[in-house]
């Protein structure tokens, strides 16, 4: 399977990695290291495998932004497609970019939330808040311009380390943890990606990068929402 590299890393706190000792593998609970003779962990791990019509674990429990318990499923009932992307909401640095990018793409794409799709932001870091999530909800429909009507079918979710798990594998969305300026394992490397996926919950389409055509998101959208699955031939 096709495994594209990180396009963009947290590059600031994943080069700090390099002093960490050299004994963690890809994992949400264990640090990243590297030797001399080794490359830091985050090159390898921290990238993307491209799992498409992989189905995405719909039964997982997470929170909404309110707080409110959900299934993954609950939101994929709309016979609308997904726009998906996982980051957490304390990243200062690549996340906010993803957002930004995913948000000026969708404005431009001529679509709107609860109409012709609907929108899914998880958290990769199960200290994260539903409050955390709010804040960052209320930023992205302010910079999507949509309004308050869209607001239902924007989803930002935190949950538990096993749902995020599961949510991560199933995207093939691979992370690792790496220090912050104040050496505590609480930032993320991982790669700038946004995703679409069909209605009834499967991957149709990766997109790279953190400026996205809108041209692109709207010709992913349309193809998920008829339940088309993409090919790693798209990619050229």
């Amino acid at each position: 399977m096709l495994r594209p590299r990180t396009h963009t890393l947290i590059l600031a706190v994943a080069l700090s990695a390099l002093f960490i000792p050299a004994h963690a593998q890809y994992s949400a609970d264990r640090p990243v290291g590297a030797t001399a003779q080794q490359a830091p962990a985050w090159q390898k791990n921290a990238g993307i495998d491209q799992n498409l019509n992989r189905p995405l674990p719909l039964a997982d429990a997470f929170k909404d932004e309110t707080g409110r318990d959900l299934k993954l499923g609950d939101l994929f009932n709309h016979n609308r497609p997904v726009m998906l992307a996982l980051m957490y909401y304390n990243c200062q640095m690549l996340c906010p970019q993803v957002l930004h990018g995913m948000a000026s793409a969708l404005r431009q794409s001529g679509f709107h939330p609860g109409s012709e799709y609907d929108v899914v932001v998880a958290s990769i870091d199960p200290a994260d808040t539903p409050a955390n999530a709010a804040a960052e909800k209320q930023h992205f429909l302010s910079m999507i311009g949509a309004d308050p009507t869209a607001s239902p079918a924007v989803h930002f979710l935190t949950g538990p380390q096993a749902s995020i798990t599961d949510l991560a594998q199933a995207t093939g969305f691979h992370y690792v943890r790496v220090p912050g300026p104040d050496g505590k394992m609480t930032q993320f490397a991982h790669s700038s990606v946004i995703m679409i996926a069909t209605p009834d919950g499967r991957m149709s389409k990766y997109l790279f990068g953190v400026d996205y055509q809108p041209r692109d998101v709207r010709l992913a959208l349309i193809q998920a929402s008829t339940r088309h699955i993409g090919t790693l031939s798209d990619l050229v």
